[in-house]
């Protein structure tokens, strides 16, 4: 029999996910992937696996998991209660696992999504490159969908890992229910008068309860357009404009309040205003962001976004150098 994992439960909302399906933008076909790249990423480091391959992305409520062979499992992001066969065991730490052994999950208590990496990784197939899940239209990862009660996850082989590998606590991020989120201002921000977007910047704006990995609806103020004439090509509404490509991570304000963040599973164009684009490393805190946690905007420019990411690597490779 080959290595696999069984689904005993699936959990609130749980999905397999790599990196994601990237290169296929210009055809309509979102990324998907992991919402927290970082701690993705980390739980692979952790296991002996390359940082892209394809582990368990949960929501809230983690799944409970029973294996069939020796592994090496790893649980990062955000935090819950993590039992081994009903005796607890530490996150951001790599744990040994055989035949029999159930892993399970408590509700979560800071942040949002857990992700569990199995050295080997899940060797569900391809499709486009990717093992990522897009349930939107029912493509990749298992079966296309979240996972069910039953479900039997196939495993690559695993050549690496080793049990007690830790990541110290001064590298481990934190999940706060308040967070600034730096975004370059942009594509049809003119839309906006002067004053509706300084209270765009200065709003904190709750995150409502239409959240998920398509995107991020925020409540907290009324934004007002700039007058015009309805340009052909565009709807009658203010916040329509001439069809155009939405970046991973830009922020549309349809009818002036309740901002949308498009993320991983959004469509990536159409004819609504966007006004701003977070930058890639904090479209991380949107994966650990929920329900009632308070997003602040800061504007920037693409020189410190690119700084933010150069730091976001030197984070990286210090949690590579202390597991090596």
């Amino acid at each position: 029999m080959s290595a696999q994992v069984r689904v005993v439960s699936g959990g609130l909302s749980t999905t397999v996910q790599d990196l994601g399906r990237t290169g296929r933008y210009a055809i309509g076909m979102p990324p998907s992937g992991a919402m927290d790249q970082f701690s993705f990423r980390v739980a692979n480091l952790l296991v002996g696996n390359p940082e892209g391959a394809a582990a368990l992305e949960a929501t809230y409520i983690g799944p409970t998991l029973e294996f069939t062979d020796e592994r090496i499992v790893a649980v990062t992001g955000g935090d819950a209660a993590v039992t081994l066969n009903g005796e607890p065991v530490p996150m951001w730490a790599s744990t040994r696992v055989t035949s029999g052994d159930v892993l399970a999950f408590g509700m979560i208590t800071t942040g949002a999504r857990p992700y569990i990496a199995v050295s080997g990784g899940v060797a569900v197939p391809e499709y486009l490159g990717s093992r990522s899940t897009y349930t939107l239209i029912g493509l990749g990862g298992h079966e296309g969908r979240t996972l069910t009660d039953g479900d039997v996850l196939p495993l690559g082989d695993a050549s690496g890992g080793t049990q007690g590998a830790v990541v110290p606590d001064d590298l481990v991020p934190q999940f706060p229910s308040d967070v600034e989120v730096r975004a370059v201002v942009g594509l049809c921000s003119y839309r906006l008068t002067e004053n509706a977007l300084e209270s765009f910047l200065g709003t904190p704006w709750r995150i409502t309860k239409d959240a998920d990995r398509v995107g991020y609806r925020l409540r907290g103020g009324t934004l007002d357009f700039v007058e015009r004439e309805q340009p052909f090509g565009a709807g009658s509404d203010p916040a329509n404009v001439v069809d155009l490509g939405y970046p991973l991570g830009s922020i549309q304000v349809p009818g002036g309040d309740e901002p949308i963040v498009l993320l991983g599973d959004a469509v990536t164009g159409g004819g609504y205003v966007t006004i701003a684009t977070v930058i890639s490393v904090d479209r991380d805190l949107f994966g650990q962001a929920k329900t009632g946690d308070t997003i602040r905007f800061r504007d920037v420019g693409i020189d410190e976004a690119l700084a933010a990411r150069a730091d976001r690597t030197r984070w990286l490779d210090r949690i590579r150098s202390a597991l090596a």
